[in-house]
């Protein structure tokens, strides 16, 4: 039995257990676990008392103890908060896995993928799961969501990771997309082309993604001089038919939508109007805010290809790499954060309102 369970630590084990346990100090811990040069001087027999302490509290895994004992492995870790990897090319997330592949191959760098399936956790934000990514010399995440404890320990720990996706939380390097700019663009066209009574159809989820685009959507209706009193309507997606009558008899004529990983709202939106018997653009303009370049879909009514605009997923893939690569070399003082632009798509989905005599 080890000492950490001999004395029933139940805790978040921390660097001065590992010290205590060790018989070091707390700063000779810090330079050996972070894989310093200093750490890497000292004497081999410290070095692996301090791996064997941390191994037994639980501080750190296996592999975390062979990378931090050897030089950077050339490898990067690539972890998603789902069971599986997104391999279809129809998913939404599917271009950030061929973005980060293609610029990891152009950098001499292998990949290792981590999924939430591991037997060591019961679910893919349980911090034993997180905790695997240390076995790369840094590691790339993406998810709507971000589980709050393991990744902070990464953060006060120094790994090196970049959240592919804007987020709200301190310290998290990420390369995402400006979905404010972007949606914002995507309102001003409709009200361009005439559009005054609009709504916009996202879900209830509040990931960091749908938040930005609501705030684009709102920002451009009021720079147009349109009334966001109505405009945010929020659905799981099995109520649009009686959403979709009501905003007929309120004289709606454009939605916009927002795209995601569930694509909820979309299919809902998409159903109803078929139901309907409508036609896009002729009796309803329909944006989409954005598909992932390269999986555009097509709408219903009429089956054009959606207007709006589309998300630089592939791009986002391979600059989190090269993000990555450089804090992995120290390059960066501050975590950086990336807002990489989205591309306006015309479409044939939005077209000016029908006036009552067409």
């Amino acid at each position: 039995m080890t000492e950490a369970r001999r004395a029933g630590v139940r805790r978040r084990p921390r660097q001065s257990d590992i010290a205590r346990m060790a018989g070091v100090s707390q700063a000779t811990v810090s330079l050996i676990l972070r894989g310093t040069p200093a750490g890497m001087a000292l004497a081999r027999e410290t070095r692996q008392r301090v791996l064997r302490a941390a191994e037994d509290l639980g501080y750190v895994p296996d592999p975390v103890a062979t990378r931090l004992a050897s030089a950077s492995n050339a490898m990067l870790g690539l972890y998603t908060f789902s069971t599986t990897f997104p391999t279809d090319v129809a998913h939404s997330y599917y271009p950030i896995l061929v973005g980060v592949e293609e610029e990891a191959a152009a950098q001499g760098q292998d990949l290792i993928l981590f999924t939430g399936s591991a037997r060591a956790a019961a679910r893919a934000d349980d911090p034993a799961a997180v905790r695997r990514v240390r076995a790369a010399d840094g590691c790339l995440f993406f998810g709507r969501h971000v589980p709050d404890e393991p990744i902070r320990r990464l953060v006060e720990d120094g790994f090196p990771f970049v959240y592919i996706g804007r987020r709200d939380e301190p310290g998290i390097p990420y390369v995402g997309a400006d979905y404010v700019s972007a949606s914002a663009q995507v309102v001003a066209r409709l009200a361009a082309l005439g559009h005054r009574e609009i709504r916009y159809l996202r879900e209830h989820d509040q990931a960091p993604a749908s938040a930005d685009r609501e705030e684009g959507v709102v920002r451009g209706a009021r720079t147009s001089g349109i009334d966001p009193s109505r405009l945010v309507v929020r659905t799981d997606g099995s109520d649009l038919d009686d959403l979709l009558r009501r905003w007929l008899e309120e004289g709606v004529t454009a939605v916009v939508v927002e795209q995601t990983d569930t694509g909820a709202a979309l299919d809902g939106l998409g159903a109803a109007v078929d139901r309907a018997g409508l036609r896009c653009p002729r009796d309803l303009s329909l944006a989409l805010l954005g598909a992932s370049t390269g999986t555009r879909g097509h709408a219903p009514g009429g089956g054009a290809a959606y207007g709006g605009f589309d998300v630089p997923m592939r791009a986002m893939g391979r600059d989190a790499v090269r993000l990555l690569l450089e804090l992995i070399a120290g390059a960066h003082g501050e975590p950086p954060r990336r807002l990489l632009p989205c591309e306006p798509v015309e479409g044939g989905t939005v077209a000016a309102p029908r006036t009552r005599d067409t």
